[in-house]
């Protein structure tokens, strides 16, 4: 039974199509903050972006649940002479698929388009037979005759680039755009409050309903939010990587597969009794999950968490994605109603000071 309403998928194309590139999150940070203001009795922004909403804020014991905002971008970093702009990522863009996207440059005189322009196969010979987009030579056409035309427009070197697209549904089945990673966090994260607000939940802590920014650059909002809120525990919601399409090897990056429910980890950073709570929850609520381990780091916003204010009780739960850092990354219907589920289930078992002690 699906938990996604009809209004609840107008926010989600809202959110997933307006652009929230890493450092310069604050629209889709806005969006965001006021579809969940109806669920929650406080919210803020820190410094650098991150929001976050608060039910019960005056109880002692802080629970967070958590996605992230930001998506990957690319950043104005050269205009020539005859008006073609190079760029360098923000974040992890993917330039083998740059080429033939449409983009979208952002300025202060608004959005300028563009494209990234690629030479046609027929030019394509002899030695430029094997020519290969690589990010020295990826460039975007704005139409302009010169670099005084570029500059016309209000384009500068540090002007940040999102691609040109829009979501939509595949098969009735599939959720397809760009930025799913980890916007569809954040969009968990906001259903899981207005669950707990229709369902008239009293929750005996506070919890801390948290969208940080520039996880894609390396956990800092995460960072920065942990040691300001100071969390009892954190439970983070991301996305990991569909094994089951071509060329993709499930032996090398676990055996995970969209359909069949959210990914529990597991890593050194995950709190082992946090951990057997939720695969428990899931379990007593026929939550359908699937495993992974990651031998270091979770690459994720846990990481930042569980390492923070002398050791928080952290846990990851994972949405199985296709493509992702792609214009067409897919994440299932029903593993994202699962994704919202398992968090509301989880916390609906956590009690007022609950033992995570490690033994």
């Amino acid at each position: 039974m699906s938990v996604i309403t009809s209004k609840s998928e107008d926010f989600l194309k809202k959110y997933l199509d307006n652009a929230s590139p890493t450092g310069f999150e604050a629209a889709g940070q806005q969006i965001w903050l006021e579809y969940l203001k109806p669920y929650i009795h406080d919210w803020y922004v820190d410094n650098y972006g991150t929001a976050y909403g608060v039910i019960n804020p005056d109880k002692p014991f802080k629970v967070v649940i958590e996605g992230h905002a930001d998506e990957i971008s690319w950043f104005v970093h050269y205009i020539s002479d005859n008006g073609f702009i190079n760029v360098v990522r923000n974040g992890g863009s993917d330039h083998l698929i740059a080429p033939s996207k449409r983009v979208n440059i952002h300025t202060a005189k608004g959005i300028v388009k563009g494209v990234f322009g690629w030479p046609a196969i027929h030019t394509r010979v002899g030695e430029d037979a094997n020519l290969t987009p690589k990010i020295e030579n990826i460039f975007i056409d704005i139409g302009a005759e010169n670099k005084e035309e570029v500059l016309a427009k209000g384009i500068h070197v540090g002007c940040v680039v999102t691609y040109e697209d829009e979501m939509v549904t595949l098969h009735d089945r599939y959720y397809v755009g760009r930025a799913l990673d980890n916007r569809m966090g954040g969009f968990c994260i906001a259903e899981v409050a207005r669950l707990l607000h229709e369902n008239r939940i009293e929750l005996p802590y506070a919890l801390y309903i948290v969208n940080s920014v520039q996880e894609e650059v390396g956990l800092h909002g995460a960072e920065m939010i942990a040691h300001q809120i100071k969390p009892n525990v954190a439970i983070i919601t991301d996305v990991t990587h569909d094994t089951g399409t071509p060329l993709v090897s499930a032996q090398r990056n676990g055996d995970v597969k969209c359909g069949k429910g959210p990914s529990v980890t597991y890593a050194p950073a995950v709190h082992n009794k946090l951990l057997q709570l939720i695969i428990e929850t899931a379990e007593a609520n026929q939550i359908p999950i699937q495993r992974e381990a990651a031998s270091r780091r979770t690459g994720t916003d846990t990481d930042a968490f569980a390492y923070s204010n002398g050791g928080v009780p952290s846990a990851l739960i994972s949405l199985p994605l296709r493509y992702m850092h792609t214009t067409v990354e897919m994440a299932h219907k029903d593993d994202v109603n699962y994704v919202i589920r398992l968090i509301y289930e989880t916390l609906c078992r956590i009690e007022n000071e609950h033992n995570f002690k490690y033994f």
